[in-house]
């Protein structure tokens, strides 16, 4: 993991081993952490992506990309359109 300066990637590093997810949380506030790591490392603010794109970012760290797509929407850290074919960074 590369240095953080918000602390985040120190909080999750636990989470890692070799740069893979070991887990996806089921704490709640331990699963928004995760998340708002995942969405500051793996994708850029003001950019369109398709979910394919999504998926390969993601599955660059876990498996189920799927599972942590649809959290990353949940909780607002990535937007999506209507038919679900492109998504941006929220905040």
């Amino acid at each position: 993991m590369t240095e953080d300066p918000t602390g985040t990637a120190h909080d999750v590093s636990a989470l890692f081993a070799r740069g893979r997810l070991i887990a996806i949380p089921r704490r709640a506030a331990r699963r928004e952490q995760l998340l708002r790591h995942l969405a500051d490392t793996l994708f850029e603010r003001e950019r369109a992506y398709h979910e394919r794109e999504i998926n390969e970012a993601l599955h660059t760290v876990h498996h189920d990309a799927p599972a942590l797509r649809r959290y990353l929407v949940e909780s607002g850290l990535l937007t999506r359109t209507r038919d679900g074919a492109t998504y941006r960074r929220a905040r």
